[in-house]
């Protein structure tokens, strides 16, 4: 199996400033819209549901319709846990330039709730905040065919 490599938040935005890597953010769109890294895509890997999350069965079709198998990814989501596994997902159906960005957005924590590891939005990098046009879930989601 085909492997991907982690990047700390400085090194995500550096990727994605000169070496033209796209940032998938696979939050939530309720997390995704409060802040995000500036110019992220939305594709959540799980969507709140009544009783709680639930697994985005589309996830890797969304991704797959608006990136070819070799587009230069990197996924993000809140503390790192999601984030590696959509990594897992895309680089088992095929892709092969995927990056996870260690810790997140928020960054790391201890039991305490004391972060470990910064995260994206400690390490004073570009946000934005809302459901960007052409960037957010519902306008990938639409623009992507069905597969029923």
């Amino acid at each position: 199996m085909t492997s991907f490599s982690r990047v700390l938040p400085q090194e995500a935005n550096a990727l994605m400033t000169h070496d033209a890597f796209a940032y998938v953010d696979v939050r939530t769109e309720q997390e995704f819209e409060a802040g995000h890294p500036k110019g992220a895509y939305n594709v959540p890997l799980m969507h709140m549901a009544p009783g709680g999350m639930v697994a985005n069965a589309d996830y890797v079709r969304v991704v797959s319709n608006h990136f070819d198998r070799d587009a230069k990814l990197i996924v993000g989501c809140k503390a790192g846990g999601r984030s590696m596994r959509a990594a897992e997902l895309l680089v088992s159906a095929g892709f092969v330039n995927v990056m996870d960005q260690r810790a997140g957005f928020d960054g790391v924590r201890d039991g305490f709730g004391e972060v470990t590891e910064p995260g994206w939005s400690q390490a004073g990098l570009p946000i934005e905040r809302g459901q960007p046009a052409g960037r957010n879930y519902r306008d990938l989601e639409k623009q992507t065919p069905s597969t029923a």
